[in-house]
């Protein structure tokens, strides 16, 4: 929880820091605010074994970010951003959330309009206010009203990549507590659902107090709502609650199975329930008042007649009906994955070299790792022109020959994501992409243009005989971004005529596809890759947010083309 919450100051900091104009601090801030939170390790722990020595080994800590650090462990709090908090009246979080914002328009907005809060951008800019400044006009100024009003509907969610590693700490941490039988996660979270509103977790025992005692006093508890003798829901830290249930061992399975939910699934295995004479709750399965199952959720849907349902796909999207009749999926596990194809290396401006994120890939165990760096429409990413992809290539060339003399089975692989222009061409010559060993495809800019525009935009990139993947198809932001106008109907029928393969992004702030689009494509017979988009080694680890939508999407191994090996995945891409 510490490497999380020191990770959100750490970017705060860097956002007043841009704001004010300071140059080159800022980035020393996100690079570690990054690498803390894809860190194994817990910062409490490094300090306590190694003190400032083991806080700098982390990647991109110095002395200056190692006392920062040790400041939050001792304090809970970082000066600088207590600091930069009191200078300014810029409630700067709220703002930033708002699509096409950054900290120095914000400033701006300030300077010109007294522009706070999200409230005073609203107001001002429903007065065409924000039109009439250089740099803005109307265009960004009905962005920004759609930013808003998309910020209002998304309110009290966070990201599935906020919550899970902040609840998996405190399962492992309750874990340990002797009193402790069984512990799993429940609601929501367990279903991988890519917002979360609270965290539900379940426990089996027999003597709940200490239980309870300790999971109120753990370090990211900010507030107790409520504290029973089987019942507990706090306010964490980074702005989500968590409640904890605790049960006997006896109802741990029916608890499990009615806390997990969804409400829907739930109504309906109890409708099965009542049609058979049984009665169904959180406490068991009864037959009159004769407990039948309970102790696992195995046992519950066995003695409703019903194979075991995982909870990805308990959303009444039909799989009480695939149970009955032997049809539920296979789902695409984590280790079905053999590689990953849209990572960026230090070419574009991401943080490691294409050696250390081979290496990364080999200790994960993958097949291959693909290369695929911005290309040159994206300055900001540092994209890459033609000449520079051909010397790409043959470092790639190079550091592949290094390891077969090593004898080792990783291949890396040289793609690029070149970007698709508002005509629907691509910003890298044909005659280059077709030397690399894959082309993926994305949408970077222009995404408010209409529906029928950016479809045909995209289906033109999709016809292009290079391009074998579109990433992150509908370009949306979690809790910033809605989804760009498409025809997916369309997009679906051109996937699959041209061979185009679909990503399914793991980025937590994207999971783009999303699982209802996931699951018409796999309908569909089209093809799809999970990929993390890594801008650094850690970020490899993200994969398993990419396979959550894609089990909720009911795919299979069989409809990821990354569950291949190497040269059957590269006999899937067309342009080869």
């Amino acid at each position: 929880m510490k490497n999380q919450e020191i990770a959100k100051i750490f970017f705060q900091i860097a956002d007043f820091m841009k704001m004010e104009g300071i140059a080159f601090k800022p980035q020393a801030y996100i690079k570690v605010a990054l690498n803390l939170e894809s860190l194994n390790e817990d910062v409490g722990e490094i300090y306590k074994k190694d003190g400032l020595n083991g806080l700098q080994k982390i990647p991109g800590v110095g002395k200056g970010l190692a006392e920062a650090i040790e400041e939050y462990l001792k304090k809970g709090k970082i000066k600088t951003l207590e600091d930069f908090k009191k200078k300014s009246p810029i409630k700067l979080d709220q703002l930033l959330n708002v699509e096409s914002l950054g900290p120095k328009k914000i400033k701006v907005l300030y300077e010109k309009l007294g522009i706070k809060n999200l409230k005073d951008l609203e107001k001002q800019a429903k007065k065409h206010k924000i039109a009439e400044l250089d740099g803005f006009g109307e265009k960004a100024e009905q962005n920004i009203l759609q930013g808003i009003e998309f910020l209002k509907t998304a309110s009290g969610r966070l990201s599935l990549g906020i919550v899970l590693p902040i609840a998996r700490e405190v399962i492992e941490k309750l874990r340990l507590l002797p009193e402790v039988k069984q512990i799993s996660l429940a609601g929501s979270l367990r279903r991988r659902k890519e917002t979360i509103g609270d965290a539900d977790i379940l426990v089996a025992s027999d003597n709940p107090k200490p239980i309870m005692d300790y999971f109120i006093k753990l370090d990211g508890v900010e507030k107790v709502w409520a504290k029973g003798d089987t019942k507990a829901s706090v306010r964490m830290k980074m702005g989500f609650d968590m409640d904890l249930r605790v049960v006997k061992e006896e109802s741990f399975g029916s608890a499990l199975q009615y806390f997990t939910g969804s409400k829907e699934h739930n109504i309906a295995t109890r409708k099965i329930a009542i049609e058979q004479g049984l009665k169904l709750s959180e406490y068991g399965l009864f037959k009159r008042d004769k407990p039948i199952a309970g102790k696992t959720e195995e046992g519950i849907y066995n003695a409703l007649g019903l194979s075991f349902i995982e909870p990805e796909l308990r959303e009444d999207g039909g799989e009480i009906d695939a149970s009955l009749n032997g049809k539920l999926p296979k789902l695409v596990k984590l280790t079905d994955i053999k590689g990953d194809l849209h990572c960026h290396s230090n070419w574009d401006g991401g943080e490691d070299s294409i050696e250390e994120m081979a290496e990364s890939a080999i200790k994960m165990g993958y097949e291959y790792l693909g290369i695929s760096d911005h290309t040159k429409f994206l300055k900001i990413e540092n994209g890459l022109d033609e000449k520079q992809l051909l010397a790409q290539k043959l470092e790639i060339e190079k550091l592949n020959n290094l390891l077969k003399i090593k004898n080792c089975k990783l291949k890396i692989l040289h793609g690029c994501e070149c970007n698709i222009m508002n005509d629907g061409s691509l910003d890298i010559k044909d005659e280059v992409l077709e030397k690399l060993d894959y082309v993926i495809a994305g949408l970077h800019s222009s995404l408010k243009m209409s529906k029928k525009e950016m479809t045909e935009r995209l289906i033109k990139a999709m016809k292009n005989p290079n391009v074998d993947i579109i990433s992150h198809p509908t370009t949306r932001l979690l809790g910033k971004r809605e989804e760009a106008q498409l025809d997916f109907d369309k997009i679906l029928k051109v996937a699959r005529e041209t061979g185009t393969i679909l990503e399914v992004n793991s980025s937590p702030e994207r999971l783009d596809l999303n699982d209802f689009y996931i699951r018409r494509a796999k309908a569909e017979g089209v093809k799809m890759i999970i990929n993390t988009d890594s801008h650094q080694k850690e970020q490899l680890n993200l994969m398993e947010y990419g396979v959550s939508m894609a089990r909720r999407g009911w795919v299979e191994k069989q409809d990821i083309i990354n569950t291949l090996p190497v040269e059957e995945l590269l006999k899937n891409l067309k342009h080869k």
